[in-house]
């Protein structure tokens, strides 16, 4: 039974994140990219605020303040500004699939700076994933869609940073604790969007408000949770498998919701950044079996070694 509500809580993340991506087109209908951007997040931290008298959340120490502030601004206000933006003009499915690229990005940072290895096999992988992002970003060959392909690229480099800089957060820390720092934080930095925000409330069509709500209850709250919850009870292997599932679930929903159809030259770049993500996610059966024990790290959450890092929109 309890393999059973874990997979479930998987599946319901991987579609909860996919679905955010076609969500912000359909809330761009209403609300520009600033003013989406603050408004899912401020939703998004109302409903973690609320939920604190049932969640216990220690407030951080003096010393981890500025780098509470770094993944705020990082994964929080910079992700989601330049990821609106991207949407613009990228269709949702298209952008899901740049996002894809997370975890070939987060490689070298960690490389660098955490002095994690990068053997031919993760190099490899890296420059494919990337590669397909590149052919994603020239497929539409007109000026905008290419920009906003970049942007979103942005916003995949964005995102790299934060989990990079969150994992000494995440040693001291919970996930939902870090979540919720990393949420205010990101709010907080957007506030000066805060009256063009409200305009954009009174004026935005209900289709839109409700796609916006939609993307700070579920995909940016339950979404943390209900994946903390899934991740805490998998090895690291399952968890990656199924965050492969994400675009590929976002191009259905696109398709289904807003009748998107991805070129096939968006589908190939996707397929190569797909795969570069997988062959820098292999691991030897021996350190796969030691990092699967060792999955869960004090955090309840798996560490960013050896995991793909969650492709959420």
């Amino acid at each position: 039974m309890k393999l059973d509500k874990t997979v479930l809580a998987l599946a319901v993340t991987v579609v909860l994140w996919a679905s955010a991506f076609p969500a912000i087109r359909v809330a761009l209908g209403g609300y520009g990219p600033t003013e989406l951007s603050l408004f899912r997040l401020a939703v998004a931290t109302a409903v973690l605020v609320a939920v604190l008298p049932w969640v216990k959340v220690r407030l951080p120490a003096r010393r981890d303040l500025p780098r509470v502030l770094a993944v705020g601004a990082t994964g929080m206000s910079a992700y989601q500004l330049l990821l609106n933006w991207g949407e613009t003009h990228v269709p949702a499915g298209t952008a899901a699939l740049i996002m894809a690229t997370v975890p070939a990005i987060s490689a070298l940072p960690a490389a660098v700076f955490l002095g994690e290895r990068l053997g031919p096999a993760k190099v490899v992988g890296s420059l494919f994933a990337l590669s397909g992002t590149v052919v994603i970003a020239m497929a539409g060959g007109e000026t905008g869609y290419t920009l906003a392909a970049w942007t979103v690229l942005a916003a995949a480099v964005a995102q790299a940073l934060y989990h990079f800089a969150v994992k000494p957060l995440l040693r001291r820390y919970s996930g939902f604790e870090v979540a919720t720092y990393a949420m205010v934080a990101g709010t907080t930095l957007l506030l000066p969007f805060a009256p063009v925000t409200a305009r954009a409330v009174l004026a935005a069509p209900a289709d839109a408000t409700l796609a916006a709500l939609y993307l700070g209850i579920l995909p940016s709250a339950a979404g943390f949770v209900v994946w903390g919850y899934a991740v805490a009870r998998l090895t690291v292997t399952a968890a990656t498998a199924a965050l492969y599932l994400v675009p590929v679930t976002a191009l259905v929903v696109a398709y289904v919701w807003l009748g998107e159809k991805p070129r096939l030259v968006e589908l190939l770049g996707g397929l190569a950044a797909l795969a570069g993500v997988a062959l820098l996610n292999r691991r030897p059966k021996s350190l796969a079996a030691e990092g699967d024990r060792s999955a869960e790290d004090v955090s309840g959450v798996p560490s960013v070694r050896g995991t793909a890092v969650p492709p959420r929109g």
